[in-house]
């Protein structure tokens, strides 16, 4: 092989090496970043903020009742997220959108009848995909609050999205400490169906970082998918 042809592959082998440690010191600055955006985060905890729950994770005592539920909002809520969703939905009146709440905590049994009247009218494949079963909803919680418009407007359904209200908490909700807990598109980490309403307090820090980078609770937590019991 001529020599400059050996130069060429020896500078040629030399860039690609640059660019692996380049990529590998990167993608270590990524984890060390995400490592330190979790830490001091409790996603287990029913009392937490962040506790996440889902299909995979029920709740440590699937009976779990918060202690401090506040009625705010017309719905039982954990201070925290009544007293965002307040500042929330006088913000949004203020700009002439009417919001609504029309779900907040729901106890073990509540949520058994709502699973079972679901399971009944539709079969229980469809129930598992827009409704959690006893212990493994976040209502149970405190922490979500599902939203609708002040006229009743595609309630709990995906057009909410399309509709003011709808539009408006996608743009802002994280702002207030939300987010939109299942997004589109995502049913195969989260669990279930898309729902557009369904708006879970996690606080401010934390929403923020999710809506700026799309990643579900689970994918900031770095747990697993939870596409099915």
């Amino acid at each position: 092989m001529p020599r400059q042809l050996v130069k060429t592959h020896i500078a040629l082998i030399g860039c690609v090496c640059l660019c692996l440690l380049g990529y590998l010191s990167w993608f270590e600055s990524q984890a060390q970043q995400a490592s330190a955006q979790t830490a001091g985060l409790d996603f287990d905890s029913p009392d937490s903020l962040t506790v996440v729950v889902n299909k995979n994770r029920p709740l440590a005592d699937r009976a779990y009742v918060p202690a401090d539920l506040h009625d705010g909002p017309g719905v039982l809520l954990r201070p925290e997220a009544a007293a965002a969703y307040d500042q929330l939905s006088a913000d949004a009146a203020a700009a002439g959108i009417g919001i609504t709440a029309v779900s907040g905590f729901r106890t073990a049994e509540d949520q058994a009848h709502i699973h079972f009247s679901y399971s009944a009218t539709y079969g229980d494949a469809a129930a598992d995909a827009i409704s959690a079963r006893p212990g493994h909803s976040e209502h149970q919680t405190g922490l979500a609050v599902d939203i609708g418009n002040a006229d009743g407007t595609c309630a709990l359904e995906a057009c909410f999205e399309a509709t003011p209200a709808g539009a408006w908490a996608a743009e802002n909700a994280h702002r207030y400490g939300f987010v939109i807990r299942y997004p589109a598109g995502r049913e195969t980490v989260t669990g279930f169906a898309y729902e557009p309403w369904h708006l879970r307090f996690v606080g401010t820090d934390l929403a923020n970082e999710l809506h700026k980078t799309g990643r579900t609770l689970e994918e900031f937590a770095g747990l697993p998918a939870a596409p099915n019991y």
